[in-house]
């Protein structure tokens, strides 16, 4: 769960934890993270639905739009083969 901290490491931290902040301040401590991860894991989880719409929304667009055409020169009819 932790990685490579063990049994023994986080009873040490546990102790540590309890000198520095006391007995009672400690429970609160404690809900305190516990809110702040839970907020964490609740925007990673939007940030990663978010990208993954606007990704199926980018796939679902057609990639290249059809180019219209340009226009072709009009023909200009050559004064000299009018016959006048």
């Amino acid at each position: 769960m932790f990685g490579s901290i063990g049994m023994p490491e986080l009873i040490i931290i546990f102790v540590i934890a309890l000198v520095i902040f006391g007995p009672r301040k400690l429970p609160e401590l404690g809900r305190s993270l516990g809110r702040s991860l839970t907020e964490f894991k609740r925007a990673s989880n939007d940030l990663r639905s978010t990208l993954e719409e606007e990704i199926r929304i980018e796939d679902a667009r057609p990639s290249d739009p059809p180019k219209p055409k340009a226009a072709e020169p009009a023909e200009v009819p050559d004064k000299s083969s009018s016959g006048a």
